[in-house]
């Protein structure tokens, strides 16, 4: 009784959000007013046939006076949105588009199995075809976030001569990148999203779940049957594992360096896609990014804002506007963009242009990590600082960057007081004297020990307001197993090496803040709690307590910032 009421009440959680979700999304279009007299439609349904006889619900909504013009695709696996797809038919049409809509294969009313990701691409290039063989479609647009994402990136290097762009946001075709990170599987991600979309209703506890050890057995354990799919996802912790290296994922990774048409790529610095998406623009070919468009901007996966300090007047979270500017350019005034690539400055409320992406590497500044507890120059005096980590009682995630099933944590969130927990060391510079301007990727160089076979380290970086309230900027976490060279393992008790690297920020720290760097060795359930056994997370049956040393007043041990090319 206990598991139907707190799925009852899950439920209608996601009923609840996705209304609002809903009336954001008709609130945007509202903001952007109908140029001339709005069309009235027509909506028609059918079941259109894939190659191999396995028909896919397919919504079509059309102006009521126009015989051709131009048509915006999506196709998505969520069959419990279709009151927002709604919206988008009503609403596009009045500005003389045409809307299809399709429900991925096994999902809602479509036929066949669903397989998460790898039927996308034959069924997105026979509903293409289909689409650029119809008389009422002038010019064809895709887009769409997320999953509906995935499917365009699918079939971006292969679409039909109509399509002439693509609008695809808050996803990237590094697959890899959003499954781990230093061998730790992003379980607030997939493992949450995995029990969401099995094909059958799942009531299992989540946090128990991403608890359970084994893992690889909590699909049939807890979920009620086996997810092959997701037992691939979790044995493969490494890029150069033979799952990553060949089929689906590889052919997705190698296709945005394909693509011939515009791309408007959108991401967020707290969307858990943000890594993949930042190395799908990279992977373009040059060609292509000299008519793309990149905007990152500052909100959670859902466009929300996920900001606790200050007032935010310039985000431009929700995506209307930018489909509008974007397709009503390539489609309506039949225009070719221009790159274009723009990143919300934090802290400045304000966008900024850029040249290039990546950032354009400028000087990098240290912070020494040192014995009393403080961040400044390197005073050559050696320490240690110890704490104990238990995997069973791990630090929860709050302010992450790569959260999805607990969205709430996401964001730049104040942060609990320094050393908040045993197991948590935090580090504090003197106040700032000058703005601090970072831009680009913070990494954290950590000299370590632990009695364990393999342990991890996490940090995470935030800013001080005169106030004293902290707010997280960056954070990430390795293991030291992902940082020895090729082929070596670890003797507990021994030195070692490692870096943890931050995803890409711009971030102004203002003058009279402090930073305060906290370390230690866990993130859950943004990462999987390390169970203090070398080996893969998935597989490991118990965990153990580790002792860990950083050692301090060294040359490798330090906090490195980016800055802007623009502070000298």
């Amino acid at each position: 009784m206990a598991g139907q009421e707190k799925a009852a009440g899950a439920q209608a959680e996601m009923e609840e959000r996705l209304h609002q979700e809903m009336l954001n999304i008709r609130a945007e279009f509202d903001n952007c007013p109908v140029d001339g007299a709005a069309c009235d439609y027509a909506m028609e349904e059918c079941f259109l046939p894939m190659p191999d006889g396995v028909k896919l619900h397919t919504v079509i909504y059309k102006p009521s006076d126009k015989q051709s013009f131009p048509v915006l695709i999506q196709r998505s696996c969520y069959p419990a949105n279709m009151e927002i797809y709604k919206v988008y038919g009503q609403e596009l049409t009045k500005r003389g588009y045409g809307y299809v809509l399709q429900i991925c294969r096994g999902t809602g009313k479509s036929g066949g199995q669903w397989e998460p990701n790898v039927n996308e691409r034959r069924d997105g290039i026979a509903t293409l075809s289909w689409l650029n063989a119809q008389d009422w479609a002038e010019s064809i647009g895709y887009f769409g976030a997320s999953y509906l994402a995935l499917t365009g990136w699918a079939v971006a290097d292969v679409v039909p001569d109509k399509v002439k762009g693509m609008m695809l946001t808050v996803y990237g075709t590094d697959r890899f990148k959003s499954a781990y990170e230093k061998r730790l599987f992003r379980h607030d991600v997939l493992t949450g999203w995995s029990m969401a979309n099995a094909g059958h209703p799942v009531e299992a506890d989540y946090l128990e779940s991403c608890r359970y050890r084994p893992h690889a057995k909590v699909d049939e354990q807890m979920w009620g049957g086996r997810l092959d799919w997701y037992q691939d996802w979790i044995h493969a912790v490494k890029r150069s594992d033979a799952y990553w290296q060949q089929g689906w994922w590889k052919e997705l990774a190698e296709i945005p360096a394909k693509v011939k048409v515009p791309v408007y790529i959108v991401d967020a610095w707290y969307d858990h896609h943000f890594g993949s998406a930042m190395n799908t623009y990279i992977s373009l070919n040059e060609e292509t990014k000299e008519h793309s468009w990149m905007d990152v901007g500052c909100w959670n996966h859902m466009c929300e804002n996920c900001i606790e300090w200050g007032e935010q007047k310039n985000l431009e979270n929700g995506d209307v506007k930018r489909t509008l500017e974007w397709f009503d350019l390539l489609l309506k005034k039949k225009e070719m963009p221009q790159k274009r690539i723009r990143a919300y400055v934090m802290r400045e409320d304000c966008w900024q242009k850029l040249e290039t992406w990546p950032l354009p590497s400028g000087c990098v500044k240290k912070f020494y990590i040192r014995e009393d507890r403080s961040l400044g120059e390197d005073t050559g005096r050696a320490g240690e600082i110890t704490f104990d980590y238990d995997p069973e009682n791990p630090c929860p995630s709050h302010g992450a960057e790569s959260v999805l099933t607990t969205i709430t944590e996401a964001g730049s969130l104040k942060q609990p007081e320094p050393d908040y927990r045993p197991d948590v060391v935090s580090f504090l510079s003197e106040p700032l004297t000058r703005e601090l301007a970072m831009a680009g990727q913070i990494k954290v160089h950590l000299r370590v020990r632990t009695d364990a076979d393999d342990t991890a380290f996490s940090a995470k970086l935030c800013e001080v307001f005169p106030d004293g309230k902290a707010y997280n900027i960056r954070s990430g976490i390795t293991t030291i197993a992902a940082d020895m060279p090729q082929d070596a393992v670890y003797s507990p008790g021994e030195e070692a090496a490692v870096c943890i690297e931050f995803w890409d920020i711009v971030w102004t720290v203002k003058p009279e803040s402090r930073l305060r760097l906290d370390i230690s060795s866990s993130d859950f359930p943004q990462y999987t709690a390390h169970s203090n056994y070398a080996g893969i997370w998935s597989e490991q049956e118990k965990s153990r307590i580790a002792h860990q040393v950083i050692c301090t007043g060294n040359a490798g041990c330090y906090l490195e910032i980016p800055l802007s090319p623009a502070q000298k």
